[in-house]
């Protein structure tokens, strides 16, 4: 269905572009734009802006976090184990994980996986920055890696590859257990599920 109103329709393919936003989902948030007042949809407006202008990656992990807080509030804060790093996919992992309270280490977050059929290597995910965490500036801090990626063809490439990588370093490398099913994404995974996973996490 095309509205008359070409304004409403542009906006209803702008909705249906968004993930997990099907067609009907997307008129209905138009409509509802346009029963709300001005100063709602300007501070709708305001608000998708700001994501671009005031959001960056923090130089530690590359979870993001807002301009002029980097390192990030979990980077910085006083009482994460310093000692454990948890490598994810993309930010929603990191959500997901905190949402547990049970993970009470630090992140890293690599913004992708290796999928050579889509052009993906490791140079282009931040495996490097990974590593340069767990250099000589370190001081041997770090003592285990729980690698937290889906369990999906790209995922168990990427957990290999790093784990291949770490070897040489001496640290633990760990997995997070297998409750979690195959195909599935963290970021729609319950809390205990999520806690159990991170219980029973496996040498790599």
């Amino acid at each position: 269905m095309r509205y008359t109103s070409g304004a409403i329709q542009a906006l209803i393919e702008e909705f249906a572009k968004l993930p997990g936003i099907g067609r009907k989902t997307a008129q209905r948030l138009a409509m509802h734009v346009v029963q709300e007042t001005r100063t709602e949809v300007e501070k709708l407006a305001t608000a998708l802006v700001d994501v671009k202008d005031k959001v960056i990656r923090c130089s530690v992990c590359q979870n993001i976090t807002d301009l002029g807080t980097d390192p990030c509030m979990i980077c910085t804060a006083s009482g994460r184990d310093r000692t454990v790093i948890c490598v994810v996919e993309s930010p929603t992992e990191v959500l997901a994980l905190e949402k547990t309270g049970h993970f009470k280490g630090l992140y890293h977050v690599l913004h992708g996986v290796i999928s050579p059929l889509d052009g993906v290597g490791p140079d282009d995910i931040k495996v490097r920055e990974l590593i340069a965490r767990l250099g000589p500036d370190a001081s041997g801090m770090v003592r285990e890696i729980v690698l937290a990626l889906n369990p999906t063809v790209e995922g168990e490439t990427t957990s290999l590859y790093i784990g291949k990588l770490l070897k040489p370093l001496g640290l633990s490398v760990t997995r997070i257990a297998r409750g979690i099913p195959v195909g599935a994404e963290l970021e729609f995974i319950d809390e205990a599920t999520l806690s159990r996973a991170m219980d029973g996490r496996s040498a790599l």
